[in-house]
């Protein structure tokens, strides 16, 4: 895309009113939904406004946090569900039964030296040693039944059905929540306490008590408790889903109302005090009312609500458009402004859903907001900013007067202490004065409202922790914005005008005339720019960049000639206008290595316009002939000005260098020498794309005259100044 369709765009009215659509959308969703915009209330607060009386009969709601809690409880008083699968003792038992003789088939083979099936059971190596150990005896010596395997684990069997006795729990005790269950019996619960019943953990020890009597043989023994555990399974399973549908009941069970207001029955006087009771009835009153909101009005009040952001926002957009045009006209100013108000009251909505009886509105960093557009942009467009982001948090906490009052003037404290911002730090003075707009407005609102002190004094908090965070965040966000937006705000050129970065120190070294020549332009179009409203520190910044370019080879120019050789007399005049002229595309080359602002580098091309290098030109004509010479090569490639500052920069630059070099200068010779160069750049449409106006152009005159006349003034000569003048050596 080319730099023209960047402008275009940059500068587009269907692009401004895209930002607009979408910011304001974007706001109406966050806007409360579903109820009538009315002020927020607040207990302890009093009623201003008329009676309210109900014109209908409507339920009074709990408030949500006590409606949560009563669910919650409802849902805890739920046993949880077990049910008993049946028939498992005599599937156990048949399972046992065909693996007793499962097992000594495979001990048998093992004995008869065929391959061994160790690995094809469950039993762990030294309780299958155990078990092949005694069945070897058997064959061995004729030993008693105690010592037969087959005898063994028959009596598992009689193990098993006494365990079975006891229902069996598929969850261990502590993974039950509560200290008794519900049996599911067909359609009915029993409760029972669950210790009446075994879970896995006591079914094993008991297991492993009834086997240690078995035999003399502790290994013996260990080995027939593993067989057995392997074989329980529970027969008493808790049942997820049937518990889950009784917490829903039990939840569904808690009714959402505590009482009824009638029709035609006052709901609060004018000048009462809002109570607890009151706030339920006030906010029961606008849910009954959005509930008989048909589809037509829905639509009716989001309509409402989107001319009601939309007027907010106009009152900005008229305002710049009237006052601050540079700022209307740049859409990525546009979007940046657009990007706070919605960041503004994206935090409000995500505050305001917070449901605690703290004041953490306190925590919304509206002074961040006004103090970032003061600094980015001035004071005036940071006050409008904050009363318009203010009425839009209000509206999004329900048009809450005091919450808008409070952070206007805060918001104002804010801009005023980075309205002549000097360095990034002084952001952080902001603390006291926000801190200050708060203190106020709280204890002014609390006073009207009888706050107690306690409350008093924890809204300050909350204030305090709004008055660290706001500079805090501002400081890191300017930096942001500058270098995503590539915004160059007062800070910026205030960090430019030293003198020890280096473009300006290798100026004032490499080029100590060029230099001074920088400084008295920018001495020159800082006082013009006050007088004609343009940004003076701009201008003097710009002022101090413009010739950064002749740094690559100072010798060129003859302010850094400090012998009576001039190179140009020995050079064609074609190569002395591009070695001129070349000074341009190295500047901008300098600039861009040591990432200087786009608003400053526009000087160093823009200083120059598209003017001729008439000396040179005039030379090589003389030389060669006017035919033979293409002006073009003696042309500066533009652009022109296109603002009141690089228009200043190309008056002061001509009108500082030409009238150096007059000899005596007076007063006459010097206004002779402005009007002729003005009147040189206006006839060669050089001043065509500023928004100079003749009016502006006096003024520049008159400026420019009284500070050159000031430079350039008679000074008495001092006695033997002759002697000195003629002075030789020492």
């Amino acid at each position: 895309m080319g730099f023209a369709d960047k402008s275009v765009l940059r500068k587009s009215l269907r692009i401004k009113l895209l930002i607009l659509f979408v910011t304001v959308v974007l706001i109406v969703m966050m806007f409360p939904g579903g109820e009538s915009i009315e002020s927020e209330v607040t207990v302890g607060s009093i009623w201003l406004h008329d009676d309210l009386i109900a014109n209908n009969s409507f339920p009074i709601y709990k408030s949500p946090e006590q409606y949560k809690q009563e669910k919650r409880r409802a849902a805890q008083n739920v046993f949880p569900i077990f049910q008993k699968k049946e028939n498992v003792l005599q599937q156990t038992l048949d399972s046992l039964s065909k693996y007793n003789e499962y097992l000594i088939g495979v001990i048998d083979r093992d004995l008869e030296g065929s391959q061994s099936e160790q690995d094809q059971v469950f039993l762990s190596p030294s309780s299958y040693k155990s078990f092949r150990i005694l069945r070897q005896s058997e064959s061995t010596f004729a030993a008693p039944n105690n010592q037969n395997l087959r005898y063994i684990l028959s009596l598992t069997e009689s193990i098993i059905k006494d365990v079975y006795k006891t229902d069996i729990l598929n969850l261990l005790y502590n993974e039950i929540r509560k200290d008794s269950i519900a049996v599911r019996l067909g359609k009915f619960d029993k409760i029972e306490t669950k210790v009446k019943f075994q879970d896995i953990t006591r079914v094993r020890g008991e297991v492993a008590e009834r086997a240690s009597k078995l035999t003399g043989e502790p290994q013996l023994n260990n080995a027939v408790a593993e067989y057995i555990d392997h074989f329980i399974k529970p027969n008493l399973l808790y049942r997820e889903d049937l518990t889950e549908q009784e917490v829903k009941l039990a939840e569904n069970k808690v009714s959402p109302n505590i009482g009824i207001v009638n029709e035609n029955e006052r709901i609060i006087a004018k000048h009462d005090r809002i109570s607890e009771e009151a706030k339920l009835k006030i906010d029961s009153y606008r849910r009954a009312k959005a509930e008989k909101l048909g589809f037509i009005n829905s639509y009716t009040q989001l309509l409402g609500k989107f001319v009601h952001v939309l007027l907010i926002l106009a009152l900005f957009v008229i305002y710049l458009f009237l006052f601050r045009k540079k700022v209307y006209a740049d859409n990525v100013k546009i979007l940046l402004i657009s990007i706070i108000i919605l960041f503004i009251s994206f935090v409000t909505f995500l505050v305001h859903q917070i449901n605690v009886d703290s004041p953490v509105y306190l925590l919304i960093i509206i002074p961040a907001a006004s103090m970032l557009l003061t600094i980015i942009f001035d004071s005036r467009v940071g006050f409008y900013g904050t009363v318009v982001i203010s009425l839009i948090a209000g509206g999004l906490r329900g048009n809450d007067y005091s919450f808008v009052a409070m952070n206007i003037f805060a918001g104002a404290l804010a801009s005023y202490t980075v309205r002549d911002i000097k360095n990034r730090t002084q952001v952080f003075r902001s603390f006291v004065f926000i801190l200050l707009g708060y203190s106020v407005s709280i204890l002014a609102f609390g006073l009207e409202r009888f706050d107690t002190i306690n409350n008093i004094v924890l809204e300050l908090v909350f204030a305090a922790s709004n008055a660290l965070v706001s500079p805090v965040f501002t400081f890191g966000m300017i930096i942001f914005f500058e270098r995503l937006f590539r915004i160059t705000t007062d800070l910026t050129l205030l960090e430019l005008t030293d003198f020890n970065r280096p473009l300006l120190k290798d100026l004032a070294r490499k080029a100590p005339g060029t230099f001074t020549h920088a400084m008295t332009v920018g001495s020159l179009v800082e006082s013009a720019a006050e007088q004609i409203h343009a940004n003076p520190l701009l201008a003097r910044v710009g002022a101090y960049y413009h010739d950064i370019g002749k740094t690559k080879d100072p010798s060129n120019f003859v302010e850094n000639q400090l012998n009576d050789e001039n190179r140009h007399e020995h050079l064609d005049p074609r190569e002395s206008a591009r070695l001129i002229i070349d000074h341009v595309k190295q500047g901008i080359e300098l600039a861009r290595e040591n990432n200087i602002p786009q608003e400053v580098m526009d000087f160093i091309p823009m200083h120059h316009g598209t003017l001729v290098v008439s000396f040179f030109y005039e030379k090589a004509k003389s030389l060669y002939g006017q035919e033979n010479v293409d002006i073009n090569n003696f042309r500066y490639k533009g652009p022109k000005p296109n603002s009141k500052e690089t228009a200043l920069v190309m008056l002061a630059d001509a009108c500082e260098s030409t009238v150096r070099s007059i000899q005596n200068p007076d007063p006459v010779k010097v206004e002779n020498v402005i009007n002729s160069l003005i009147k040189n750049r206006i006839d060669d449409g050089q001043l065509d794309d500023s928004p100079i106006t003749l009016s502006d152009l006096k003024k520049i005159k008159e400026s420019f005259l009284s500070i050159l006349l000031g430079q350039h003034h008679k000074r008495i000569r001092y006695p033997k100044q002759d002697e000195m003048e003629n002075m030789k050596g020492i």
